[in-house]
């Protein structure tokens, strides 16, 4: 199993030691430096930041929004940060959530595994780098009755094959994941329901292609907060509101995700008070309905053996790539979180 790390959204407040953080991240040996992007800053520009100015460690969106971009723009980013960077890229792609698509990029909430199938083959098409052509529900290329014609894509990414993800939630998403990609960008993950959770759909997909999970890329992002084993509970509160903006606010009452994922893993009830407070205002008390217990077992929490004994779980859950979340409110805290979790993978025996 590789590490990674998430730099998160530009603009948290922490933006100056971020640079420093993924430099650090590849001299310890991490496999990917990923960042994202909703409303804010865009991933594309903070990743040719951090390319330009790291030598080996790979760059990679988590997300690239579908909303955000057409298709075809995607594989022109894609190929130039791929050039860039010497073939350092990874492509990850996801359709947001209601909120964002809608009110921030205009763009309908709908049919979003037909969307992000065609997406995909047109992205992967232009970047065969012959003619685009594509006829669709969602896009056709080039556009009927007026003067364009297919073009072909002039950047020449440095790789053949530019790993492309897909970030999966849902059954269906994570199944068409394993369909048509070559990993899986999760969050929340819990060692203990991954197989009931994301693996049984994401292996589905792969059957339907015709493959096995060999060589797909599981990554989960977990955050992660280092302390003494005794001290797990204050570092769970950590991230209450974290987990309570994902679990509460993220999508809309009719379709959070987050929230799901969170009734598919058992609490049902819990759940759905925390979306209730949350929605109607008490971010407070949506933060303190979040049960410890799912906290725990969707972070990296305690000391170096506590968070090797839970390394060992994701591999053998089938994780391949666990891309950390430092917690803390300095770069040194920060720096701290990243050098236990590369000491937690070799106790693990996992490095």
């Amino acid at each position: 199993m590789q590490l990674g790390i998430n730099l998160g959204y530009w603009g948290a407040g922490m933006d100056g030691d971020n640079l420093a953080v993924a430099q650090e991240a590849e001299r310890l040996g991490y496999s990917v430096c990923w960042a994202a992007e909703a409303y804010g800053s865009d991933a594309a520009t903070v990743l040719s930041w951090v390319a330009a100015q790291t030598e080996r460690i790979d760059v990679g969106s988590a997300i690239f929004q579908i909303p955000a971009r057409q298709p075809a723009m995607t594989a022109m980013t894609a190929a130039t940060l791929d050039s860039l960077s010497g073939g350092r890229f990874r492509l990850g792609l996801g359709v947001s959530g209601p909120q964002v698509s809608e009110g921030w990029y205009g763009v309908r909430f709908d049919k979003p595994l037909a969307r992000t199938r065609e997406y995909v083959e047109i992205v992967r098409r232009a970047m065969t780098r012959e003619r685009l052509t594509y006829e669709g529900e969602h896009w056709t290329l080039p556009l009927p009755g007026g003067p364009g014609k297919p073009l072909r894509l002039t950047v020449h990414p440095q790789r053949e094959h530019i790993p492309l993800y897909i970030a999966a939630i849902g059954p269906k998403n994570l199944e068409q994941a394993g369909e048509i990609a070559d990993g899986a960008l999760l969050i929340f993950p819990s060692a203990d329901h991954l197989e009931d959770t994301t693996l049984t759909h994401v292996r589905a997909g792969r059957e339907k292609a015709g493959k096995t999970l060999e060589g797909f890329d599981v990554c989960p992002t977990l955050p992660i907060a280092v302390g003494d084993d005794r001290d797990v509970a204050r570092l769970a509160d950590t991230f209450r509101p974290y987990t309570a903006l994902y679990v509460g606010g993220m999508g809309s009452a009719k379709q959070n995700f987050y929230n799901r994922l969170a009734q598919r893993m058992g609490y049902e009830k819990e759940a759905a008070e925390i979306q209730q407070k949350y929605l109607s205002g008490d971010k407070q008390g949506a933060a303190a309905a979040i049960p410890q217990d799912l906290i725990d077992k969707t972070t990296l929490l305690g000391s170096v053996d506590r968070i090797a004994d839970r390394m060992k779980a994701y591999a053998a859950a089938g994780v391949t790539t666990l891309s950390l979340a430092p917690a803390g409110f300095t770069l040194e805290e920060r720096i701290a979180s990243l050098r236990a979790g590369s000491e937690a993978l070799e106790r693990a025996g996992l490095a």
